[in-house]
């Protein structure tokens, strides 16, 4: 996860969000947030941080709040002009305005969801009220999964990681309503806890769509839900790319589960034609097919109407969406307020018509030139990392030269898509809010089962242009960054190249590393799974690695739960790896040459040279804060460590930083002989 950024005064939304970002300095950090209380060389995220953080509480309607959340709030403003003005003057019928503009009036009429109750449900809820038997069952989550639902898995399109020039079709285990399947196996207080409270929730659904007997269907859901939680993969084990990649035929996958016929559901997609697939979790699957034979259908019932109606409560009545946050919000994340339904509205159109809305979008954040710019960062720290490549003494010239025509050939994307995505056979009205989220449910799952055996397209783009993420896909051998990433704070063109080399450098830097982290390194130039190590050089990478696994399972953010440094593992890679990359980029350009004279902030009077301030803008680029329920879920289940240990954590392996400050051994943020070097 992470972050960018951009400017352009000749565009209004733009100048805007750009004036909102305005910093103290004219440097591109703001010595505002400084706690100079607070030595560099013990807290250098509260060092850089902690008056931002002593200011800003985390609002009532979030669980987290940091920089992404700031540029989400203000990116929010235009995304509202953007859709009121659509709604407005919807334009001719079947246009992308037309659509994202009743898709958003749809979403924010609420006296015409609270007229509808639950009734978009009650088609599917005699679907299940009909079942007799198991394989009734198992034909009527074939139905649902043709129309874009997802009972018990998931099963979507992803490269064949042995040839990534063509697409398959990869079911995953799934079937869960908690994050994952620790959590109904964990045996500590909280825990369990935490699980009566999901049990009272799920008893407090049902009852809303009728059930008089919503008691003993809660405590059915829990049981089926356990019973799918033990034979499924924690996230440490989901990590490795070999656990989801078990590829059968359609009469092997038929005789693997043979209560549950693929062939017939690939039919029912209308993708009979289809050959092969990838069974992901192959127990996991099996499985399901023995509980299909041996769990009676009255609790099928129970478990299948409580995930219709977990599924739509963002999209029903008051009551189900105040049941929906009271959970999911309040007590998975700790969130105290629900957000204003404009916004909730926006996420939605955002995941239903992403590039319909980003087409507008980007037409008024981000001219050619802010493009070009981040493209010319993208070449600065490519070659910054091929000069890392050549001089790391661990790795053998084989192996060495794999990685660095890995490097050449890693593509990026910057912005949007060259190629917007063609919403013409989805149907959107004003009618139906609820409609209109299951219309583009089946189009979306239509689209999916289209690429199933068929070439890949390599345009295509996994975030909307108005996300604030990016991300490195291995298949395609590919750094992504929507526009809404290359936004101030983290780019600037008015900011010094110390500023962002330390934010965005760090953030291409970081993805980039991905592609060489303990997963990403196992994909080649061609982004097919293939091992292009010598067994000596992945012995010296995995020694390497492992000293990272203990720095962070050191960390104990909070009680007694310690970071994953496994399940964190390619995250700290990358954050590390990418740190140094951009350092590296910084020193090549100009202002990098050389410890210049500081500059003093007048807002502040705290002088700051240029490394220096590549550093504190590393660390202000991931100023956050967040709630204790959303930071031990975090640590449960999140392959990202905490953002304080994000910046402190590499920065205590940097000898350069080290130097910047002039931390001593024996200071916190200096590790010495424990040093973690990788690339």
């Amino acid at each position: 996860m992470f972050h960018r950024r951009l400017r352009n005064a000749a565009l209004p939304a733009l100048f805007i969000l750009a004036s909102a970002f305005a910093h103290a300095d004219d440097h591109g950090i703001d010595s505002r947030y400084l706690d100079t209380s607070i030595s560099p060389c013990e807290d250098f995220f509260r060092y850089a941080n902690g008056r931002w953080l002593r200011d800003n509480a985390i609002p009532a309607d979030h669980d987290v709040w940091g920089i992404d959340e700031e540029i989400d709030k203000r990116n929010l403003d235009i995304l509202k002009h953007i859709l009121d003005d659509a709604a407005a003057n919807p334009g001719a019928r079947g246009s992308n305005t037309q659509k994202i503009g009743d898709f958003y009036a749809a979403a924010i009429d609420e006296a015409a969801i609270e007229r509808a109750g639950f009734g978009p449900l009650e088609p599917e809820l005699a679907e299940i009220d009909a079942l007799k038997s198991t394989g009734d069952v198992a034909e009527l989550i074939r139905r649902w999964h043709a129309r874009g639902l997802d009972p018990l898995f998931e099963l979507q399109a992803q490269e064949d990681l042995a040839d990534s020039t063509t697409a398959i079709a990869y079911a995953g285990q799934g079937g869960l309503g908690l994050p994952d399947s620790d959590y109904y196996l964990r045996t500590d207080t909280k825990s369990a806890l935490l699980r009566a409270r999901y049990r009272a929730h799920v008893m407090r659904m049902l009852g809303l769509i009728g059930e008089r007997n919503a008691s003993t269907e809660a405590d059915s859901v829990m049981a089926l839900e356990t019973r799918l939680a033990k034979a499924s993969l924690d996230p440490v084990a989901l990590r490795d790319p070999t656990s989801s990649y078990h590829i059968y035929t359609m009469q092997q996958a038929d005789a693997k589960t043979p209560h549950f016929a693929w062939s017939a559901l690939f039919a029912a997609m209308g993708r009979g034609d289809t050959q092969r697939f990838s069974l992901a979790q192959p127990e996991f699957f099996v499985a399901v097919d023995h509980a299909l034979v041996e769990v009676p259908v009255v609790q099928w019932q129970a478990y299948l109407r409580w995930h219709l109606v977990d599924d739509a409560a963002p999209y029903l009545a008051r009551a189900f969406v105040d049941a929906d946050f009271d959970f999911s919000g309040h007590t998975l994340h700790g969130t105290k307020a629900i957000k204003p339904r404009w916004q909730r509205a926006i996420a939605s159109v955002d995941a239903a018509l992403g590039e319909a809305l980003g087409q507008v979008y980007v037409a008024q954040v981000m001219p050619p030139e802010a493009r070009q710019r981040a493209l010319e960062l993208v070449e600065n720290l490519k070659a910054a990392m091929r000069e890392r490549l050549r001089a790391v003494s661990w790795m053998s010239e084989s192996t060495r030269a794999a990685a660095l025509a890995k490097l050449d050939s890693l593509g990026a994307k910057i912005g949007y898509p060259e190629h917007w995505r063609d919403y013409s056979g989805l149907e959107i009205s004003r009618d139906s809010y609820y409609a209109n989220v299951r219309a583009a449910l089946a189009f979306e799952a239509r689209r999916q089962f289209a690429k199933f055996e068929r070439p890949v397209d390599r345009g295509e783009w996994d975030l909307t242009p108005q996300t604030v993420n990016a991300y490195n896909n291995p298949m395609r051998n590919e750094i992504v960054f929507p526009a809404a990433q290359l936004l101030p704070p983290y780019f600037d063109a008015n900011a010094d190249d110390a500023a962002n080399y330390g934010a965005i450098g760090a953030v291409i830097g970081h993805e980039m590393l991905h592609s060489f982290d303990d997963e990403g390194s196992r994909f080649d130039a061609r982004g097919n799974l293939k091992d292009w190590w010598t067994s000596e050089d992945r012995a010296h990478f995995d020694e390497r690695t492992q000293r990272l696994v203990e720095q962070f399972n050191a960390y104990v953010p909070i009680d007694s739960l310690h970071v994953n440094g496994q399940l964190t593992l390619g995250e700290n890679i990358a954050d590390l790896g990418g740190l140094l990359v951009a350092y590296d980029a910084f020193k090549r350009a100009a202002q990098g040459h050389g410890d210049v004279a500081g500059v003093t902030s007048e807002a502040s009077s705290v002088s700051t040279t240029p490394d220096q301030r590549f550093f504190i803008a590393y660390a202000q680029s991931w100023r956050e804060q967040q709630r204790a329920e959303m930071l031990r879920r975090q640590l449960q289940s999140n392959e990202h460590a905490p953002a304080s240990y994000r910046v402190n954590g590499p920065v205590s392996n940097s000898p350069a930083f080290a130097a910047a400050f002039s931390c001593k051994s024996g200071d916190a943020m200096v590790r010495g002989s424990a040093q973690v070097k990788i690339w």
